[in-house]
């Protein structure tokens, strides 16, 4: 009797387990959320590789054409511009058409702007090029990309996540920087442009085979939430994100979060990026070694953002912004004094420094953009966003005006200065909503 109790129970979990087998199997070792942010940081790799050109070809374009640092940092701001007013919109039109459609058709204006460049010769050729069709391509793939996919993707970890994907930019600025500057440095400034085409288009296939534009494509949950079924498309994205920004609008804390992003952009891609490698050159340093500085800025912006995004999972991200803006501002005030022809100590304590600050405000910025705006969070950071890149033009183009009236760049280092104080001041203004539960948080 004893016999047959034991073997029917055996029986019994024989049959249960072939009952869970198969799902065991099924079940992915990696969550397929990890495969589509692997496939989004490649992506914006690639799509920022144009990124790394504009201060390296500032000097050689100036040479080749006699056109004036105002003219081609008018492009650059063109450029900054449109990545910023592009990206809200690049956002809803995620919601109407899918990531993938949107993130291929993008790279492939990158890729038309960065290859007809080599044929131009004419400034305003340059400002279409460079100015129009990459600052579009690029806006669609900015950071309201990385937004639109950690909200969906993930319900955990979105912290991590989204420092993890802003580092993304550091990355290709890493990758292409040095590579960039080499190319210029040998053959010109042509092949550079057609590398960074290239760059672009190798990202195409990862898009479109891997990418895929919410779990409930794949039969998942989110990663650490549960399954939901995928909405239907957002028809009226233009109408959308243009009632979004109304919206926003009549709050007070959007118009912080614009002016701290303003002057973020404005101190990072407005006039390290641009500026720093002409400026380094202005004082005897030779642009290769120039470059290599501002690719270390990279390394250490990776490792900056990311911890900024684990402590956004932990701090009050007011808080941070304003230690991360003051922090800032202290270190560009004292460039000017560290500039000189060849690279030493103190230049490197800079270079890590910045690096660790580049863009660590975004976590913190993305994060109160969803206390503050649920479920339009991705449209409202899209406009964030925008004022982010048009502080960035405002500097660009300021301070090739700058260097052509006052002979340097010292003047634009001490107002970014005092501007990030500023910026520090603003974030801590910025009101916490009062009962979290009402917040829909993505």
């Amino acid at each position: 009797m004893l016999t047959d109790v034991t073997q029917t129970t055996e029986s019994a979990a024989r049959d249960a387990r072939r009952r869970i087998s198969p799902e065991v199997r099924r079940r992915p070792r990696i969550h397929r959320a990890w495969i589509v942010a692997a496939v989004t940081f490649v992506t914006i790799i690639g799509g920022a590789a144009f990124s790394s050109l504009p201060g390296l070809l500032i000097d050689p374009l100036h040479t080749e054409f006699d056109w004036s640092r105002g003219e081609i940092g008018l492009a650059v701001s063109i450029d900054m511009a449109l990545y910023g007013l592009t990206a809200p919109f690049a956002a809803a039109l995620m919601d109407r058409f899918g990531i993938r459609r949107v993130v291929v058709v993008a790279l492939g204006a990158v890729a038309a702007g960065a290859l007809a460049s080599v044929w131009m010769t004419a400034a305003w050729q340059l400002m279409i090029y460079w100015g129009v069709l990459v600052g579009l391509g690029s806006g669609s793939m900015a950071m309201a990309f990385s937004a639109t996919v950690t909200n969906r993707w993930f319900v955990t970890r979105r912290g991590l996540v989204t420092g993890i994907l802003t580092a993304a930019g550091a990355s290709g600025q890493l990758v292409f920087l040095p590579l960039c500057a080499w190319i210029i440095d040998a053959h010109g400034w042509r092949p550079a442009s057609v590398t960074v085409a290239l760059a672009a288009l190798v990202v195409v296939p990862f898009v479109w085979l891997l990418m895929r534009d919410h779990p409930a494509d794949v039969g998942l949950a989110p990663y650490g939430g549960e399954y939901v079924e995928k909405p239907a498309p957002a028809r009226g994205a233009a109408s959308r994100t243009v009632r979004v920004l109304f919206d926003a609008a009549r709050t007070g804390p959007f118009w912080l979060l614009v002016g701290t992003f303003a002057i973020c952009g404005a101190s990072t891609n407005g006039l390290i990026r641009t500026h720093f490698v002409p400026s380094a050159h202005d004082h005897g340093m030779p642009i290769t070694a120039a470059a290599s500085l501002l690719a270390v800025i990279g390394i250490f912006d990776i490792i900056g953002t990311v911890f900024s995004g684990w402590l956004t999972d932990r701090f009050d991200s007011r808080r941070l912004l304003a230690v991360y803006y003051a922090l800032r501002g202290i270190s560009l005030l004292f460039l000017p004094m560290l500039m000189g022809p060849t690279v030493h100590p103190p230049m490197v304590f800079f270079i890590v420094f910045y690096g660790l600050d580049w863009v660590a405000t975004v976590p913190p910025t993305l994060a109160l953009c969803r206390e503050q705006y649920g479920e339009d969070s991705a449209i409202v950071f899209g406009w964030v966003l925008a004022s982010h890149q048009v502080g960035a033009a405002v500097v660009a183009f300021l301070g090739g005006v700058a260097r052509d009236r006052f002979g340097s760049y010292d003047v634009v280092w001490y107002a970014a200065g005092a501007l990030c104080a500023v910026a520090a001041l603003m974030a801590l203004v910025i009101q916490r909503v009062r009962q979290p539960s009402d917040s829909v948080v993505l």
